[in-house]
């Protein structure tokens, strides 16, 4: 089992490194506080940021600027390249593939009533009587008639 046990301070342990006063410790803590308040009422965010431009030396601000400026740069140039790309691309699909399809589409749906037509006269041959060149329902043809008979 522990035993807890609170030890006062003395006088005479004030020259060790490790001790502090015991109005500091009390100060110390009502300070955080205190320096917490001011800091929200008197310096934005954005304050702080600008702040931050101190603690960066001049030669590592000026590289991170221009490797920050290049790479907008490069951005830039590739989503120009990519969107004339898209350009070319969609607008060749537009001229080019849509009248072509339509083409294909057409010549599809004649292939297919020509594929039913040969259908139709297929079935209708195979109900002809046997010896009949003519389907039925076709009039048979007769002789030169003179008109008026």
């Amino acid at each position: 089992m522990v035993k807890v046990e609170i030890v006062e301070e003395k006088e005479q342990d004030s020259r060790s490194p490790y001790s502090s006063p015991a109005s500091s410790r009390t100060s110390s803590s009502v300070s955080l506080s205190s320096v917490g308040s001011e800091l929200d009422g008197e310096e934005s965010f954005y304050e702080r940021i600008v702040a931050l431009a101190d603690i960066i030396p001049p030669t590592t601000r000026h590289s991170i600027s221009s490797k920050l400026g290049k790479t907008a740069s490069v951005v830039k140039t590739t989503g120009k390249v990519v969107g004339n790309l898209v350009w070319i691309v969609t607008t060749s699909a537009l001229l080019i593939g849509l009248p072509l399809a339509l083409v294909l589409e057409d010549e599809a749906k004649i292939v297919q009533q020509e594929k039913e037509m040969l259908a139709q006269q297929q079935g209708a041959q195979m109900l002809a009587p046997p010896g009949s060149m003519y389907p039925p329902g076709q009039q048979q043809p007769k002789g030169v008639v003179p008109p008026g008979f």
